[in-house]
């Protein structure tokens, strides 16, 4: 079950992109077996410096990926 972890790690990328400030909210949205859901925001308490160090930070200069234009052969 990686869906628990994935919030995390989407939160690191957005932070090492330096796209989250204060007042920002997330919205978390759970799917479980049956009928269990569940939802969670997240709000940004304070604006947070583009970190040195972290998961991203050896790769986070390639991210998005431009995807060139398809052309017809």
């Amino acid at each position: 079950n990686t869906s628990s972890s994935s919030i995390w790690y989407e939160l690191a990328y957005i932070e090492a992109k330096g796209r989250m400030r204060r007042g920002d909210r997330v919205w978390q949205i759970a799917f479980g077996s049956g009928f269990k859901c569940n939802s969670a925001v997240w709000k940004c308490l304070r604006t947070v410096k583009t970190p040195t160090q972290g998961p991203w930070s050896d790769c986070i200069l390639r991210y998005p990926v431009v995807i060139p234009d398809v052309v017809k052969m």
